[in-house]
Parts: C-alpha cells; structure tokens; sequence
C-alpha cells in the first residue's frame, strides 16, 4: 500500500471521480501522486511541475532545483528549457538537502517522492508536498495530467553495481574515456548532462536512455 503500492489509490480515484490522488509512504515523507485517469507521478515529475511555479512566481531561489543522479533525463530536460538549472547530487534526500543549504536553494528532492521545500520545512513532507501539488491543480485549473506534461519521462535503468570502489570512480581513465566519448557525441548537450565524477548506476542508466543518432542511410 502507500506510496510503494498504488493500485488501490488509482481504483479510489476512478471510481470516485477524483480530481487526484495523493499517496505517502509509512512516515509520510513521501508523496507519489495519481491523475484523474490514474495514471502516476512520480517524485521527478512533481519536481518539475513545482520549479516551472516557482520560478513563474518569482519563488524558485536562484532558478534552481536540486535533485539526484537517479532523476530521470527527462527532468533535466524540461528544466533547461524552463531556463532552470540542475544541482545533482548523491542519492539520499540527507544529500539534497546538504546541496540546498550549502546554494541557499529553496526547493529539492527525489524521483521517489521526497521533496523539500525549504521556506517551510527542513525534511521532506509529504503532506506539504501534496498540499503543493493540489494548490497547483487549483490555482492553474489545470488537471494534474496536463501539468505533468511539463517534462517527458524517458526510458531509464537503474543497476546496482555490487563491489564498486566510488573512490577510484573519479581518477579512472575508463570512465574519463567513455565520458569524453560521450561528449563528443552529444556536443553541448553531452557537457551539461555529463559531470564527472559519475557514479557507475547513474552512468549505466544514462547509456542506456541518451539520444541515439539515425542510422545512416
């Protein structure tokens, strides 16, 4: 159940014809969110659509959001054309919120659903989150599908890559060549995404989802 298990909820919501759907894990520092149609939020998506309104109000510090290596590609995306910058960070909200205090930024969080606001809290609330979440479906008279449509998931990986020394990630001429290989490839777009060092299951699931050039004909 909760934030882990949404079936249940996006049942609630089609059969009782809900506007949307607010879902936390046990301690309520989570929050996943489902549409009208039941479909699914995610930690990554409520990130984008609360920066996109910030930054219009005037609220985002610094036109920035903090965010891990784990978020979806897509997020990226949509805050570069938001004219929002990214701070990536380790995976772990404790490390998002360190990348806040130390920028003096407002606003962080985590595909799975921790989100911190820092002008009202100092860990991630779900409540505030869903609280957030609704104020923006009310304020806009948007439907929570629609507001999504502010970044386009793309197809992610995450691999746990066991017995990996991180230490060694930075200085290794393996990783430095696949990177400047990528860069290469991707021009500007591949020197914004890629920052070295680059954990390993960041790494793989970005190979596995960056854009592909056309076959030749």
């Amino acid at each position: 159940m909760g934030s882990t298990h949404l079936g249940p909820l996006k049942q609630a919501v089609l059969e009782h014809g809900a506007d949307l759907g607010i879902a936390h894990d046990g301690d309520a520092d989570r929050c996943l969110a489902v549409d009208h149609e039941g479909g699914e939020v995610d930690g990554d998506e409520i990130m984008a659509i609360l920066a996109v309104a910030l930054k219009a109000s005037g609220k985002l510090n610094d036109d920035v959001l903090v965010a891990t290596v784990m978020s979806n590609l897509g997020l990226k995306i949509a805050l570069r054309e938001a004219g929002i910058s990214l701070r990536e960070t380790g995976v772990g909200d404790r490390y998002v919120l360190e990348g806040m205090r130390d920028g003096g930024f407002n606003l962080g969080g985590e595909q799975s659903g921790h989100v911190i606001f820092a002008d009202h809290a100092t860990t991630g609330d779900g409540v505030l989150t869903g609280l957030q979440i609704a104020a923006q479906v009310a304020l806009t008279g948007r439907p929570l599908k629609d507001l999504a449509t502010v970044m386009t998931k793309l197809p992610q990986v995450l691999i746990n890559v066991k017995g990996v020394d991180r230490t060694r990630v930075k200085g290794d001429e393996a990783v430095a060549a696949a990177v400047a290989a990528a860069e290469a490839e991707l021009g500007d777009t591949g020197r914004v995404l890629l920052r070295p060092p680059v954990p390993n299951r960041w790494f793989a699931s970005w190979w596995r989802q960056r854009p592909r050039r056309p076959p030749r004909p």
